[in-house]
């Protein structure tokens, strides 16, 4: 039985080992991601969802080995969402788990020094024609601290609202 336990044990430290060190290549991350990536961290901002302004926290972290950005905001509370950024193919893009009930999808449309902005997927699975969902984002970049994003929401195939806000990092 001793030799059986033995042979166990060495097997699962092994297994442990080697996946320890095993990362896969490096992926060299664009600008853009490499910018959001800045972001981690907690947000504090407000905003009105319909029954007045209410602060709200969003949580930046890096998951899935550093390559997705997982955004959630009004974490705890009927209307939370996720947004996760990534890239594919070298590109910039974003699923954003809505409380509409969908996940519209956007990719880097442009960026510069200040800014990045994102637009529709049309392949994403929502139809921009019938479904009222989140069509485009821009990030601003007003300093460190400080970022503004605007969503863009569309609804019958139309621009409806623009909803923005203004973070500002917790520091500590």
């Amino acid at each position: 039985m001793k030799p059986f336990i033995i042979s166990t044990l060495v097997v699962c430290i092994s297994t442990w080992l080697c996946a320890g060190e095993s990362k896969g290549p490096a992926q060299a991350a664009s600008p853009e991601f490499q910018r959001m990536k800045s972001l981690v961290g907690t947000w504090k901002g407000s905003a009105d969802m319909g029954d007045g302004p209410k602060e709200f926290t969003v949580e930046y972290r890096l998951v899935s080995g550093g390559s997705a950005l997982e955004e959630r905001v009004f974490a705890g509370s009927p209307k939370e969402m996720v947004t996760m950024y990534y890239e594919r193919k070298g590109k910039l893009g974003l699923t954003h788990y809505c409380m509409l009930g969908n996940r519209p999808g956007m990719f880097l449309k442009s960026a510069d020094a200040k800014s990045i902005q994102f637009d529709f997927d049309p392949k994403c699975g929502v139809d921009a024609r019938s479904e009222m969902h989140m069509h485009a984002l821009t990030i601003t970049f007003q300093d460190a601290d400080t970022i503004v994003q605007d969503w863009k929401l569309f609804e019958n195939g139309k621009a409806k609202d623009s909803h923005g806000f203004t973070l500002k990092r917790v520091k500590g």
